[in-house]
C-alpha cells in the first residue's frame, strides 16, 4: 500500500466538522458535492493498489453514500467519474426537504500522473477549442446520466465536477437541459476559455478589453450567423432554451481559469441594467472560437456560455497561490467567506441569493 498523502486522507484534510447534514443549507450541499468529487480523484490516484477504496471510501461513507459505479475513459481506462447513491434518500423522499439527491454523478479534474496526464491535457485543449462535447468521456458521462434519468427521473439526480470535470458536468447538464431535464448541478472552478480580464487591476483596462471582445464576437456572429437566426429578442434559440436551468458555479477571483465567469455575468448585468443593445446580447451568447469553427463547417456550441447561474465567489484571501485558489479544499474548509449572486436573463438585475455573513457563519 502506498503512503497516503495528507490531502487525500479524510481524517486529516476532509470536512469532519460537518457531522450533521441539513440538506436545506447551501453550505452543506456544497461540502458534500465537493467531497464526492475529491473521492473520484483519490480513486484514480490509488487505483493500482488493492486497497484504493480504503483511502477514498470515507469521503462518501461519512455522508451516507454508496459507490454504485465508476466511469472510465475508453482510451486510457482511467477513472474520470463515479456514481454515488444516497442511502438515506427514502427517509427524506416524502418529507419537506427539496434538495436531497438520490444519485450524484461526480467528475474529477485534470491529474498530472503517467496514466492520465495525456488524456486529461488533450481534453483541456478540447475545452479551449469548444470541442469537449465530441470527446469519448462526454459520451460515457452522457450515457450514464441518460440511464439514471430514464430509470429514476431527473428531479433528484445531481451533477458535480471540478475544473475539467466541471466542464464535462456542464456539457452534460446543458445537453439534458435542452431536452427539458434540469439537473441540480455543482461546478467547482469551471474553466472559462477566454482572456482573464478579471486579473487586471485597472477597471478602465478591463472594460476596454471586454468591449473590444464583445464587438469582435458580435461582428463575427453577424457575419457567420446573421440576425435571421435569432428571434425577436435577439436570443439564439439554443441559448434561450437553457434559461430555466440554473447551475451553481463556484469560483475564486484569483483563479485565472475560472475567474472570467465573474466578469461575464457582471458585464451581462450591466447590459441589462442600462438596456443592452442587440449587438451586446448577441456577443453574450457566442464565443470567438465557436464562431470560427462554425465558419469552417463545424457547428459547436460553446460549453462555458450559459444564460443562468447561481455564482458563488470565494472572497477569502489567496495566501498560497494557484494551488489554493484552484484546489478543492477551499470548498469545504471552515471559515471561508463567500458571496452569492443569482443571475437570470429574464431579470432586470441580479439579486443576492444569500448574505455573505450568513454563509461565513455556517462553518
Amino acid at each position: 500500500m502506498a503512503d497516503v498523502r495528507k490531502k487525500d486522507s479524510f481524517h486529516i484534510a476532509g470536512p469532519r466538522h460537518l457531522d450533521r447534514v441539513d440538506w436545506s443549507v447551501a453550505e452543506h450541499r456544497r461540502t458534500i458535492a465537493s467531497s464526492l468529487v475529491q473521492s473520484v480523484s483519490i480513486l484514480e490516484r490509488y487505483e493500482k493498489f488493492d486497497t484504493s477504496k480504503d483511502v477514498a471510501n470515507t469521503w462518501w461513507e461519512f455522508f451516507d453514500f454508496d459507490l454504485v459505479d465508476t466511469l472510465r475513459d475508453p482510451d486510457d481506462s482511467s477513472i474520470f467519474g463515479a456514481i454515488f447513491e444516497y442511502k438515506l434518500y427514502r427517509e427524506y423522499h416524502h418529507s419537506s426537504y427539496k434538495n436531497v439527491p438520490r444519485y450524484v454523478i461526480a467528475f474529477r479534474g485534470t491529474m498530472v500522473k503517467r496514466r492520465t496526464c495525456y488524456g486529461d491535457f488533450k481534453l483541456d485543449v478540447r475545452v479551449i477549442l469548444n470541442r469537449l462535447c465530441v470527446s469519448s468521456r462526454c459520451q460515457v458521462a452522457m450515457e450514464a446520466v441518460e440511464n439514471l434519468v430514464a430509470d429514476w427521473g431527473s428531479t433528484n439526480i445531481w451533477l458535480t465536477g471540478h475544473s475539467l470535470g466541471s466542464a464535462i458536468a456542464l456539457q452534460v447538464g446543458k445537453d439534458m437541459a435542452k431536452r427539458g431535464y434540469f439537473l441540480e448541478t455543482y461546478l467547482f472552478n469551471p474553466p472559462f476559455p477566454s482572456t482573464p480580464t478579471e486579473r487586471f487591476k485597472n477597471q478602465r483596462v478591463k472594460d476596454s478589453i471586454r468591449y473590444a471582445r464583445s464587438l469582435l464576437t458580435a461582428s463575427l456572429a453577424i457575419v457567420v450567423k446573421g440576425y435571421s437566426s435569432y428571434n425577436s429578442d435577439d436570443y439564439d434559440p439554443n441559448f434561450a432554451m437553457l434559461s430555466s436551468w440554473t447551475p451553481h458555479l463556484f469560483v475564486h477571483p484569483s483563479d485565472p481559469l475560472c475567474s472570467e465567469y465573474i466578469a461575464y455575468f457582471e458585464h451581462r448585468e450591466k447590459m441589462l441594467a442600462r438596456g443592452a443593445s442587440a449587438i451586446e446580447r448577441v456577443a453574450a451568447q457566442n464565443s470567438i472560437v465557436s464562431l470560427v469553427s462554425m465558419a469552417i463547417g463545424k457547428d459547436i456550441d460553446p460549453t462555458h456560455l450559459i444564460p443562468s447561474a447561481n455564482l458563488i465567489i470565494n472572497k477569502s484571501p489567496n495566501l498560497y497561490g494557484f494551488r489554493q485558489v484552484h484546489g478543492m479544499s477551499q470548498w469545504w474548509e471552515p471559515h471561508q467567506v463567500f458571496e452569492h449572486k443569482l443571475y437570470q436573463p429574464n431579470s432586470e438585475i441580479s439579486s443576492p441569493a444569500f448574505n455573505i455573513e450568513d454563509e461565513g457563519s455556517l462553518v
